[in-house]
């Protein structure tokens, strides 16, 4: 970064993924407490001319407020990492490797993270049939955000009539039942663990909507389990690679104890919009958004 008193940074936001609303209303929170903070800031909505935009706002920093494929996969990392440019959140390997959900999975199995079941299915075979016994879960392995996810219970007559716009291959994960749990890494710190509160599946609508769901932080667990989460989210970020902030999620079957907490899946890039999870979780030991976003802007780097 540069050592300049007040960096120049450019928040990317919006882009052309699933969650570009959740990116744009991520970054735009972003940029407004930045400017608070007497940054100089200049919004950028990423998209196909990118990189003209980069050069013409020549930013000392970029604060990554992107989400789902392109711009949390690795692809905007390793253009920023051409350029020279230090960025916020995980770098080029650890965004590949967290937004594949199967590769990610083979990582945490062997770094000794518990893990459900899952496999790679074609869509056609999904629709066609049950390839795993329910209850199932069906969802495209680079996607976030609930984007595109299927319950499938034992009470279906039949499998799942996946939309057209599903990917021609998805992950077909084994579900995991019981309380949804979460964990947010802010460098080499877990910071809580939240009990996420839903009348329903925790879906889109649930993450983004207001009064979607409801979060207890800290969460009401047994400390052994409040303990776990914190351990595995740290394990999960350092055996991905992951650098800034990011945030894992759990489910925890309380009728098996500790050997019913379940990690799902690690995101590098958590979302930072009014409802989000790690804002909260930041807030609840200290850090207010402000702060936080100041010291992913100062945790940026580039590998260049």
């Amino acid at each position: 970064m540069s050592s300049r008193t007040d960096p120049k940074v450019v928040v990317l936001m919006g882009g052309p993924s699933a969650e570009r609303d959740v990116s744009l209303s991520t970054g735009r929170a972003c940029a407004a407490a930045l400017r608070d903070r007497n940054f100089s800031v200049i919004e950028v909505d990423a998209g196909p001319d990118l990189y003209a935009d980069l050069r013409a706002a020549s930013p000392d920093v970029v604060l990554n407020c992107l989400h789902g494929r392109w711009g949390e996969d690795g692809c905007v990392q390793g253009i920023l990492e051409w350029m020279g440019i230090p960025y916020s959140h995980s770098g080029v390997l650890a965004s590949a490797l967290a937004m594949d959900k199967q590769r990610s999975k083979e990582v945490f199995r062997s770094a000794g993270l518990p893990i459900v079941e899952s496999i790679i299915a074609s869509a056609a075979d999904v629709r066609a049939r049950h390839v795993m016994d329910p209850p199932y879960v069906v969802k495209p392995n680079n996607e976030g955000s609930s984007v595109g996810v299927y319950l499938i219970d034992i009470e279906n007559n039949g499998p799942p009539q996946l939309d057209a716009d599903m990917p021609a291959e998805v992950m077909v994960e084994r579900f995991a039942a019981g309380r949804e749990l979460t964990t947010t890494v802010m460098g080499e710190r877990a910071l809580t663990v939240t009990d996420i509160l839903t009348t329903g599946w925790y879906d889109y609508d649930a993450k983004y909507k207001e009064g979607g769901s409801t979060h207890v932080v800290p969460a009401d667990v047994p400390q052994e389990i409040f303990e776990l989460c914190m351990d595995y989210a740290l394990r999960a970020h350092n055996a991905l690679g992951c650098r800034g902030v990011s945030r894992t999620d759990f489910r925890w079957d309380e009728s098996r104890g500790a050997e019913g907490l379940i990690l799902l899946e690690t995101n590098t890039q958590p979302g930072m919009t009014p409802t989000s999870l790690s804002p909260e979780q930041a807030q609840a030991v200290g850090i207010s958004f402000g702060e936080l976003c100041a010291w992913m802007v100062e945790d940026a780097s580039c590998n260049r």
